[in-house]
C-alpha cells in the first residue's frame, strides 16, 4: 500500500501496524524508511518509537504515549507527531517537542476509538498553535479543501486510500485535491 502511495505521489507515509511484533515491525520499517527517502517523502511510525529510532525515521504517538519521552528517544532531526483533540493537549504537545500534530476530523471504522471533532476543533486548534496540523478521519478528494480551509496544512488518510480499488488512481486524487485548494490560495 505503502508503494502505491509513493507512486501516486504522496508525500509522507506513516506506518501503522500495532499486530506486528517490534522484530517485523522494524525489518518492514527499514524497507519503507528506505522507498520513502528514495522519493523524498516524509517517513513516520505510530507509536513505537523506539523502532522508528532505530531506523532513522520519524514517529507519531497518541495521548496515551509520553510525547516527551518520544522526542528523547527520536535523532535530534527526527520528525515527531502528536494526535491531539482539544488546545490543552496541543499546547502540550507543543511543549514537549512534537513537529506536527493530528486531529480526528470525522468518524472512521479504521480507529473507531478516537473521538472526532469535526471541523470545528480542528479549526480551533489550528488558530491556537504554531505546529501545523493534519487532518484525518473520513477525508477524501472529495473534502480534502474542506479540511485545509479550516486550517490544516495536510491531510492524512488511510481508507481513502487503503480500501480503493486503485490505490495509486486515489492517491494521485487526493494529492491533485490539495494542489488545486493551493493554486485557489495563490
Amino acid at each position: 500500500m505503502a508503494e502505491a502511495a509513493l507512486a501516486g505521489g504522496a508525500t509522507a507515509v506513516q506506518l501503522r501496524a500495532p499486530e506486528l511484533t517490534d522484530v517485523r515491525l522494524e525489518a518492514l520499517a527499514r524497507e519503507l524508511a528506505e522507498r520513502c527517502r528514495a522519493t523524498g517523502a516524509l517517513f513516520v511510525v505510530n507509536d513505537r518509537v523506539a523502532v522508528a529510532a532505530r531506523v532513522g525515521a520519524g514517529a507519531h504517538v497518541g495521548q496515551a504515549d509520553d510525547p516527551g519521552s518520544a522526542r528523547e528517544i527520536l535523532d535530534p532531526p527526527a520528525v515527531l507527531g502528536v494526535s491531539v483533540s482539544t488546545i490543552d493537549e496541543a499546547r502540550a504537545a507543543e511543549v514537549a517537542g512534537a513537529d506536527y500534530l493530528g486531529i480526528t476530523v470525522w468518524a472512521t471504522a479504521t480507529k473507531p476509538e478516537a473521538e472526532p471533532g469535526g471541523l470545528d476543533a480542528l479549526r480551533s486548534i489550528a488558530r491556537e498553535t504554531a505546529l501545523p496540523v493534519v487532518g484525518i478521519g473520513g477525508v477524501r478528494a472529495a473534502n480534502a479543501a474542506d479540511v485545509l480551509d479550516a486550517g490544516a496544512a495536510g491531510i492524512c488518510v488511510v481508507s481513502a486510500v487503503g480500501a480503493a480499488p486503485d490505490p495509486v488512481r486515489a492517491t494521485a486524487a487526493l494529492v491533485d485535491a490539495v494542489d488545486r485548494w493551493e493554486e485557489g490560495r495563490g
